[in-house]
């Protein structure tokens, strides 16, 4: 993957080792070590497809602007699917001496075809063509996370039409705060989730431009046609600085980003997958397809999908700043350093699809418990606020005053052991004498949901409009 030879000269003879397909420039072959440290045919082999791709792409544009005989680019053509072929099924035999995807390509096409295949590498250098193969390969994976992402918002917004009437706590410093529904809940993940989506979007738009035909670093003498390339790709447009064009790898870390902040909301979910299935909180039940046992206490149910969820984030974390380090200090253009990138973004893009697959189907399975959600949610004076504001607009009292008189009644229905709405009018009116039997109308935590009418509030009426609203958005 680096610069080795002229991207402007046909490759000399790429049956031997990799000295040989440098040219004459080497005398000698590089030892075990340096093989070792040099050959990245062990990962980037996954990019074969987008390899092959992108040189029928270059073959055919070649052809059209008369650098190689139609003829020969045909034949380059054909000869790169039987290429393929061998590839996906399983018979190619890869080789480290050959350092990576592309050589690799390359000396079994001239195998299969013979020579023509030494015209393809004709006005492009291995910098142009890993930084092509690289894009194409990642804008896939941008695409697979946003329909894991979709995926997993569809499984969310069945389990917040289930639930629009559900009463839970809601929490602050995990401590009940107020009673929320559980599609509220629900839709809050939905919400995440399509930044989440809109961040990948956003990446993959910026990064739709061909880096192919930018040679090694400074272009090429040969009439190509970019455009047509960028085209047959699926580019929106060619790079348009060729120095820029091979050593971009901006793309990349976009989408460990956007990777990144994905993984952290699937972590922060599965932390409280993890709570709430618990024996002491007991909100959900998680299916027996996404839970283990113990080895030795057979009472145990363990939510180990969702840990290792919460686990992911490391590693794609971890991914993000490896590559930033591995590019921080790089000077123009492709230095081999960049090598590096691809296990990075490979791992990446693997774990981010599975926490994503994993975490759809423990949405789609959980089952809510919906006894003890309510009366978790009825728990801990979770009605203050309602209280406060119901003193606010009935007995038109300053909010601060409100806020006085509610933290008495809670401090008095503490002393009794009992929560707000156990309270009796006489110990109300003890704290506040104007206080009326109507406040109990708002205490129950029902009622306190259904009352939270703004937009984006939790009431059951409010979830059915945002559970419609993304439902038409996701098509």
């Amino acid at each position: 993957m680096s610069d080795m030879g002229s991207s402007d000269t046909p490759s000399t003879d790429n049956t031997s080792a990799a000295n040989t397909m440098w040219g004459g420039r080497f005398a000698a072959g590089p030892d075990a070590i340096m093989e070792a440290i040099n050959a990245s045919i062990g990962f980037d082999q996954r990019m074969a497809r987008q390899d092959i791709e992108g040189s029928r792409a270059h073959a055919a544009m070649l052809a059209a602007v008369g650098i190689v005989k139609p003829s020969d680019a045909e034949v380059i053509r054909e000869g790169l699917l039987t290429v393929l072929s061998e590839i996906e099924g399983g018979t190619f035999a890869f080789s480290a001496a050959l350092e990576d995807i592309h050589m690799n390509v390359e000396a079994r096409l001239k195998e299969v075809v013979g020579a023509p295949a030494g015209r393809l590498h004709t006005a492009r250098s291995r910098n142009d063509q890993v930084a092509t193969d690289f894009k194409l390969w990642v804008r896939e994976q941008i695409d697979a996370a946003i329909g894991g992402i979709e995926a997993l918002q569809r499984a969310l917004l069945g389990q917040a039409e289930a639930g629009a009437d559900w009463v839970m706590p809601g929490f602050t410093h995990l401590q009940t705060a107020q009673p929320v529904t559980w599609g509220h809940h629900m839709m809050a993940y939905v919400e995440m989730l399509g930044r989440d989506a809109s961040r990948f979007r956003d990446a993959r738009a910026r990064m739709n431009e061909s880096p192919l035909g930018a040679a090694a670093l400074a272009g090429t003498s040969f009439p190509i046609d970019r455009d047509m390339t960028a085209q047959a790709l699926g580019f929106d447009r060619p790079a348009a600085n060729s120095l820029d064009a091979v050593s971009d790898r901006d793309f990349a870390l976009e989408f460990l980003s956007a990777a990144s902040i994905c993984a952290m909301h699937l972590s922060r979910f599965a932390e409280e997958l993890v709570i709430w299935s618990s024996a002491q909180f007991r909100f959900v039940v998680l299916s027996d397809r996404f839970s283990t046992g113990s080895s030795i206490m057979p009472q145990k149910k363990n939510p180990d999908a969702a840990e290792l969820i919460r686990a992911k984030v490391g590693r794609i974390f971890g991914a993000n700043v490896a590559l930033m380090m591995v590019m921080k200090g790089l000077p123009l253009a492709y230095s081999k350093d960049v090598q590096e990138d691809k296990e990075q973004v490979f791992d990446a893009a693997d774990n981010l699809m599975l926490a994503l697959a994993a975490m759809e189907g423990m949405v789609r399975d959980m089952a809510a418990n919906v006894p003890s959600l309510e009366a978790a949610a009825a728990s801990g004076f979770s009605t203050a606020t309602d209280l406060a504001d119901w003193l606010v607009r009935t007995l038109d009292m300053p909010f601060r005053d409100a806020h006085h008189v509610t933290g008495s009644l809670v401090k008095l229905a503490e002393d009794k052991g009992c929560d707000l709405p156990d309270l009796s009018l006489a110990d109300m009116q003890s704290v506040h004498g104007d206080i009326t039997d109507a406040v109990f109308d708002v205490l129950g935590v029902h009622n306190s949901v259904a009352s939270r009418t703004s937009y984006g509030g939790t009431s059951p009426v409010r979830v059915r409009e945002q559970v419609a609203r993304w439902r038409v958005r996701l098509g």
